[in-house]
């Protein structure tokens, strides 16, 4: 997918919003595209897509069709989508998707799989201790797995730097793939930018 067919995609899903049309939280891309699209080209279709509630672009990147795509939202899943069928998973449970990636990156070792897990998370979120301990854990496990930290510089609406008292974030080395990437969007946290009353 192109950078603006991704756009368009999400572009259409606030406005189902905004609408009324979904009855249930959404939580938009944008500012991504091409970082996403960038990263998207090491990652081979046998491999794992384990992500946060922000998941639109990763979804649709992977593979996952744009009608099956916009079906689940408007059922009202969109904070957590799983097709498993294409190797991707999500957690709206902040840090939640980390163990998981981790587990499914021990059953690929153990079923001597070349399929690499790759695993999204937010700048906030990567300062946890959940994010160090799978790190580390996945480490020295020797497990084949890549983490991306997508770093928007909030966590939620507080700036990540203020709550943590840094820069940018903590990047570990060793047997992992680790990249971080730098974004700002146009969208709140949650919804398309008109508060909606459930």
């Amino acid at each position: 997918m192109t950078p603006a067919e991704l756009i368009a995609f999400e572009t259409e899903i606030a406005g189902l919003f905004n609408a009324g049309h979904i009855r249930a939280p959404v939580h938009l891309s944008d500012g991504n595209a091409a970082q996403l699209i960038e990263i998207f080209r090491e990652v081979q279709p046998q491999d794992w897509v384990c992500c946060t509630w922000r998941s639109h672009y990763h979804c649709l990147l992977k593979g996952v069709p744009p009608e099956r795509l916009r079906a689940e939202i408007m059922a009202g899943r969109s904070i957590a989508l799983c097709f498993p069928e294409y190797r991707i998973v999500s957690s709206a449970i902040a840090g939640g998707i980390l163990p998981i990636a981790v587990g499914l990156a021990m059953g690929e070792k153990r079923k001597q799989s070349l399929a690499r897990v790759w695993c999204f998370i937010g700048d906030m979120v990567s300062e946890s201790g959940i994010a160090n301990e799978c790190w580390k854990y996945g480490s020295r496990h020797m497990l084949n797995m890549g983490f991306v930290i997508e770093n928007n510089g909030l966590s939620v609406c507080t700036p990540t730097a203020q709550v943590w008292g840094m820069v940018s974030p903590a990047m570990t080395d060793g047997a992992l793939v680790m990249k971080s990437y730098c974004y700002h969007s146009r969208y709140p946290h949650a919804g398309a930018g008109e508060r909606v009353q459930f």
